[in-house]
Parts: structure tokens; sequence; C-alpha cells
């Protein structure tokens, strides 16, 4: 599984776009949307699982860049299994 981090900014506006974004990417990839997005602290995280590690970090890294999403995003590669969000493998995503 890997977890979108995405600060969140006073306009969340991109949250919902992000949500129908990952609709396409699970027709597109072959991934699915491993639980619902949540906040957490400043950040914004989506879950994304389904598909091997090299496909789930595409995926971030699309939504990353896409327009509206705030910069400073980051993928964590964990398990389904983990208890706590932020367990695992931190991967930097392209800023747009």
């Amino acid at each position: 599984m890997v977890e979108i981090h995405i600060p969140l900014t006073a306009d969340g506006e991109w949250i919902d776009d992000v949500g129908d974004y990952l609709i396409d990417l699970e027709e597109e990839l072959g991934i699915e949307e491993w639980d619902d997005g949540e906040e957490f602290g400043d950040v914004y995280i989506f879950f994304i699982a389904g598909a091997n590690e090299r496909t789930l970090l595409k995926a971030a890294s699309r939504i990353a860049v896409r327009d509206g999403v705030p910069g400073g995003a980051f993928a964590v590669v964990t398990d389904t299994g983990t208890a706590r969000f932020g367990q695992g493998r931190r991967v930097n995503l392209p800023v747009r």
C-alpha cells in the first residue's frame, strides 16, 4: 500500500478533484483506493493499493503534480496491516 500525504491548505477544493482522479487512475493503472482519504494533522492522506509498488508510486507522482494540488506531497510505502499512518519508507514525489 502507498499513503499519499498532501499538505493541507486553506483551499481544500483539490481534495475532491484528487478523489475523482483516483477513479480514473483505478481504470488506467489497475490501482484501487484502499480506504477513504482523511485529514491527519497538517496533511490529507489518500490510500492506494492493488498494484505493484512501481505502479502505486507512478499514481502518487501523477497526483502530486496535478493542477491545484499543494506542493510538498510525499508517499509512504507501507503495509495494509499497519496500525498507524506514516509507518514505512518515505518517498519524495515530484514537484509541479
